[in-house]
């Protein structure tokens, strides 16, 4: 192994699960996935994590404790990765790391993503890169969504107008149109007002499969309702999060008397009518959509999105060389790879900043 060639991504991202950790291999023009790791949030976790979405006396305090919470949970994930990997750490050039986000507000010129990487730096042994979106907003841009350029580089086809769809916690799209600038945005709510409904109503963490969706009927009014937030109408470039689409976003849209798996229904159809609404106003012609990210397993979110897009071939991107699971890690190791090599991460085109810039902040180990 040489070590120029290795890097590990971090990704924990909106829905709050847990951390995603992936060693890549990037010595060939395709990036080679080595190994792969997932660690859980514990339920306190979850629940500290979302209480600081919201403002709080004192919650600067508790924000730098859930951070150093966070860098600790990050180096374990990355020394049982290696371990998996039969790696050592002074074989990996750089961890990228996402941190957790817990307020994205480019509106407001800022960003925060939790996780002290200068700890994580101490605690691992390795070169951390970290806070990627700050300077892009610096930039007048909107700091998300950043894996459209990961996108760029390694999934373009050159006569195959491709869309790349990420369903998180968020959705987001990459449009990868041939003899075109690539573009990408936020679509709006992902697995998250999904996830968040299903763990109200019968306290699991989400919907496997979309089986409870589909068990029940979408509410007209409720949906239109929804899709009435302007966000939705909003051109891009755009970015969201919990910051909107919260569960009191959710609570002022219902009226108390809805069946709960009808609610959950319609949250699916939300989820996959803001993606294929995007697809056809914003990528016109596309023919293949791949989809990654944890929605790409509910099978009924992607029924309902193959048959919004019939023109289209609609799979996940596995057929493409990378997991749809581990396409957000293998993107911030790419990023940390570019961080290092001077190079500029970001696309105007997609976040809407003045001009390209190199990304992240290098805690040297």
């Amino acid at each position: 192994m040489q070590k120029t060639d290795f890097y590990i991504g971090i990704m924990s991202g909106t829905s709050l699960d847990g951390i995603d950790v992936a060693l890549v291999d990037f010595s060939a023009r395709q990036p080679k996935l080595i190994a792969s790791h997932y660690l859980a949030y514990t339920s306190m976790l979850q629940a500290d994590l979302l209480a600081l979405h919201q403002p709080d006396f004192n919650d600067l305090h508790k924000a730098q404790l859930v951070s150093n919470q966070l860098a600790h949970l990050y180096a374990t994930a990355t020394a049982d990765l290696l371990k998996k990997a039969h790696c050592l750490a002074d074989q990996i050039k750089a961890i990228g790391c996402h941190g957790q986000t817990i307020r994205h507000r480019p509106d407001q010129h800022y960003t925060i993503q939790l996780g002290n990487a200068a700890l994580l730096t101490e605690l691992s042994g390795i070169t951390v890169i970290s806070d990627f979106r700050s300077r892009d907003i610096a930039a007048g841009g909107q700091g998300a969504p950043l894996v459209p350029a990961f996108h760029h580089q390694v999934l373009r086809h050159p006569t195959v107008h491709r869309v790349i769809v990420n369903i998180g916690g968020i959705s987001n799209l990459t449009n990868l149109q041939p003899e075109r600038a690539t573009t990408g945005f936020d679509c709006g709510p992902g697995n998250l007002l999904m996830d968040a409904w299903i763990k109200l109503q019968r306290g699991v963490s989400f919907d496997r499969g979309g089986e409870w969706a589909a068990s029940g009927a979408v509410i007209p009014a409720l949906l239109q309702n929804m899709l009435s937030e302007p966000f939705f109408h909003t051109p891009p470039p755009k970015s969201s999060g919990r910051d909107l689409f919260s569960m009191k976003w959710l609570s002022s849209k219902l009226t108390g008397n809805e069946a709960p798996a009808d609610v959950q229904a319609t949250l699916l159809a939300l989820t996959s009518h803001s993606i294929a609404q995007a697809i056809k106003q914003y990528c016109s012609g596309a023919q293949e959509v791949y989809l990654c990210g944890g929605g790409a397993h509910n099978h009924a979110l992607v029924k309902q999105l193959k048959s919004a897009l019939p023109k289209a071939k609609v799979l996940l991107t596995d057929v493409l060389g990378i997991e749809a699971d581990w396409m957000e890690a293998i993107a911030f190791a790419w990023l940390a790879q570019q961080t290092l090599a001077g190079q500029s991460a970001n696309l105007p085109d997609v976040t809407g900043a003045r001009h390209t810039c190199v990304l992240g902040a290098i805690y040297t180990a």
